[in-house]
Formats: structure tokens, sequence, C-alpha cells
């Protein structure tokens, strides 16, 4: 009687896993993913200040909106010399060239890049939770 029982709750445990798991995988709404985006929008445009390099200035220093994170020359310099410094920001509107959602969310977690370098000063290494890589990734590729 036992057993039975014990058996009974075991498959239900194991259809509900089951279940659940199918459930994960399903494709979210559209509603999470406009709030993914817009989330990854504040800490693109508000957190992180990523148009300060990745976007170019006009002849007012103000962002050229048309040109929105598509690269730039940086406008800045360290007053001591700093190895590797990096005088160009790349274009991330839409993703950096050869670069995945994958590569993408593993950069702002680690720091590491696709070749597992980390990126040239200015450039901070971030180490976002998986749940801000994944929002700042989704509004990225929004920018296509």
């Amino acid at each position: 009687m036992i057993s039975r029982m014990f058996r009974g709750d075991f498959l239900f445990a194991i259809t509900l896993l089951f279940l659940s798991a199918i459930v994960a995988a399903l494709p979210r709404s559209q509603t999470d993913h406009r709030q993914l985006i817009a989330r990854g929008k504040y800490l693109v445009e508000r957190v992180a200040m990523c148009g300060d390099c990745h976007t170019p200035m006009n002849h007012k220093g103000e962002p050229v909106a048309n040109r929105w994170l598509r690269g730039s020359v940086i406008g800045f310099k360290p007053i001591h010399p700093i190895p590797d410094w990096a005088d160009k920001a790349p274009d991330i509107a839409g993703l950096p060239k050869g670069w995945g959602p994958a590569e993408m969310e593993r950069f702002l977690e680690t720091g590491l890049n696709p070749k597992g370098h980390h990126a040239d000063p200015p450039m901070p290494a971030y180490r976002l939770s998986v749940g801000d890589a994944r929002s700042v990734t989704a509004y990225l590729l929004s920018l296509k």
C-alpha cells in the first residue's frame, strides 16, 4: 500500500518537473520581452552610460542621435600612458560584429570577450547579473 502511494507521488512529481521544464523553454511573451528591452535600455542609457563612448558627438558635444551606439572615436585620453588604451569604441548596436547573444551576455557577466580577454581600457570590466546581462543584450539587439 505505501509503495503504491509513493510510486503515485513519485510519478506526479516527475510529471510536474517535466511540465515545468517545458514551460520554462517556451518563448517569453511580448510583454516580458518589452520589459527586458526596457530594463536593458535603462542600464545602457542611465547606469553604464554606454553612449558616452560608443556614440559619436556633434560639435556641441551632444550625442548624434541617428548614430546611437554605432561606434565612435573616444574623445578623451589618459593623463599618463595606459597600456592597450583603445582610441575607438566599437559599434554595439545590434551587437558587435561577430558576437552572438551568448558572447555578449558572457562578456557583460565576466568582463571577458569571446577570445577570453578583457576589453581594452577605458572599457570597464562589468560583472552584471545574468538577468541584467540578458536585458542589455536584448536592448542592443533591438537596435539593429
